[in-house]
């Protein structure tokens, strides 16, 4: 167990110590600085030309808003009408997968449009490599992108001084893409390869057993987009039980690589923002705050499972010390814990074990992390949502030592906290929602066959669907029967509100406060790099996560754990 607790902090430092320079180097891409991938940029302006599209343009907020929107919709119709044609493809289908039932491709496409990939599809089983590759995962890539490219936007508005200009998405775009997810997901994926993560072009292949009998096993240029899944926090595993799977995560070794990879460039984002207005203290702080909260999860997940049940305990079934249902042997309890909120803290929703079999309380900070939203967060959107949270606690900051509330020398005035407040409040909307909906269609038709589970525990697996897809996570408690028409079409929906609300509210923010006039700083103004105000922004962010959160978690986690 020493050993596992050593590799959980190994992962998290490796993490912070190789996101500070790619969030350097991040910077320097979203500012246009001379980079020694600049010999991309024949690629990237040819496909800009192919497209008809001018990515030298300095456009506002509402312009570049436009243009994420209509790429995006472009992405998801692409996507979708490979998703119903799939059995008419000639290529790259040797099992002869058929077209996919329309509400899950509906699902599917929106899933990976939005960056969320929950899958209510098992890969091995109804996806073509054509559709594996030229759908799920060129759409990690550009979806991830369209992430950083958002938040470049954002950088940009903060950094202005009276200039609505805040870049061109398209470039921003494209260079996220070429530069900084293309090179490092190559590395990645052939140092995969080497661990042991397959890939290749071969349909179905019969093996025989230990036991002397005979299966199919499917295999697949799985390595790729593994390598894409982790870093764009996509999350979209090529086979259904994702890194739980041997094929995509044979090794201890590689579950070190791929966990990092998860951490990464959300990390980076971080620090990027801290390089990128030069206000690298700033950046600290807030790499700080998000910290202190992601140490804490894991700690209480870990120990969970480390203790094990205490209701198997109480049976005298030494073996439940510690909690190893659901996960990978190779991996043990304390990696699964770090793995899971990983992937709920960054948007990521890949897993390495079965989330639905941790303990009450681990299920709970799973929840919590995605509830959230905002630690490391989403490639690029997990900033901006935290963004949000700034907002609101510079508001409160100000209204505390009685000035008005400004951040980074902009006023923040009664528009700007409105937008921010909403955004914050509709987080939560669309979780409590959607959950009271399932509920209470479950409640009216208990035969309705989504649950195995009745009970408390069943209650948390229909929160959890909920809140992956509100979160653009992806993960799930699989004692669910998701794929129905109703689940497919209510996660649908509320992954496409999920994903370009919280986008369109910040931009808006950010769009007012590039064009107001500085405010000198004084004596009395808010230092946003103080331990003061990051104390209250820590708060803020619990105290709004207790306060819309808290009877459904004790509906749920918490009234299974004191069941037990």
């Amino acid at each position: 167990m020493t050993t596992e607790i050593l590799g959980v902090g190994f992962i998290i430092l490796a993490s912070a110590l190789l996101a500070w320079p790619l969030g350097t180097y991040i910077a320097g891409v979203f500012r246009g600085d001379k980079q020694w991938l600049d010999f991309m940029a024949p690629l990237e302006n040819g496909i800009l030309r192919t497209a008809g599209l001018d990515g030298q343009r300095q456009m506002d907020w509402k312009q570049n808003l436009r243009a994420l929107l209509g790429t995006n919709a472009v992405f998801f119709t692409l996507a979708i009408l490979l998703l119903l044609l799939q059995g008419y493809h000639p290529f790259w289908n040797p099992n002869g997968f058929a077209n996919w039932e329309p509400t899950l491709a509906f699902n599917t496409a929106v899933s990976f449009t939005t960056n969320t990939n929950l899958q209510h599809y098992s890969g091995e089983t109804g996806a073509s490599y054509l559709t594996q590759l030229m759908v799920f995962c060129w759409l990690q890539f550009v979806t991830a992108a369209t992430g950083m490219a958002a938040c470049a936007l954002l950088f940009r508005g903060l950094a202005n001084r009276e200039s609505d200009k805040l870049g061109n998405f398209y470039s921003l775009m494209l260079r996220s893409a070429t530069r900084i997810l293309l090179p490092i997901s190559i590395v990645l994926s052939l140092a995969l390869t080497a661990t042991g993560t397959i890939t290749g072009f071969d349909g179905l292949t019969e093996v025989t057993t230990l036991e002397g009998g005979t299966q199919l096993v499917a295999g697949g240029p799985a390595a790729p987009m593994v390598a894409i899944k982790q870093l764009g926090t996509n999350g979209g595993g090529f086979f259904g039980p994702n890194s739980a799977h041997p094929f995509e995560n044979p090794t201890y070794l590689s579950n070190i690589l791929e966990n990092v990879a998860i951490l990464l460039v959300p990390m980076a984002m971080v620090f990027a923002f801290g390089s990128y207005l030069r206000r690298r203290r700033l950046g600290l702080l807030f790499f700080g705050v998000m910290t202190v909260l992601f140490v804490t999860f894991v700690s209480v997940s870990a120990y969970q499972e480390t203790v094990g049940n205490p209701a198997m305990h109480q049976m005298g079934l030494a073996t439940a010390d510690p909690n190893l249902e659901g996960k990978e042997v190779r991996f043990g309890p304390a990696a699964s814990s770090l793995w899971g909120v990983s992937t709920t803290s960054t948007s990521n929703g890949s897993v390495n074990s079965m989330h639905d079999s941790h303990t009450a309380v681990s299920g709970g900070v799973f929840l919590l992390d995605m509830f959230i939203n905002a630690i490391y967060g989403g490639v690029g959107v997990g900033f901006i949502n935290f963004f949000v949270f700034v907002v609101i606690a510079v508001f409160i900051a100000g209204q505390m030592i009685g000035r008005t509330p400004d951040f980074l020398g902009k006023k923040i005035e009664a528009r700007e906290v409105k937008i921010a407040a909403i955004v914050a409040i509709f987080h939560p909307l669309l979780i409590l929602a959607g959950t009271a909906l399932t509920s209470y269609l479950q409640t009216r038709n208990p035969d309705i066959g989504w649950l195995n589970n009745p009970g408390f525990h069943g209650f948390s697996e229909m929160l959890y669907e909920n809140t992956s897809a509100a979160a653009n996570n992806g993960s799930g408690f699989e004692g669910l029967g998701d794929n129905t028409p109703l689940w497919n079409l209510l996660t649908g929906s509320i992954m496409l509100l999920a994903r370009f609300v919280p986008i369109i509210g910040p931009l808006a923010i950010v769009g007012a406060l590039a064009i107001k006039k500085p405010v000198p700083p004084t004596a009395g103004s808010l230092q946003p790099d103080s331990l003061a105000f990051g104390t209250v922004l820590l708060s803020v962010i619990l105290i709004i996560a207790a306060l819309a959160f808290f009877p459904v978690l004790a509906l749920g986690p918490l009234a299974e754990y004191f069941t037990l």
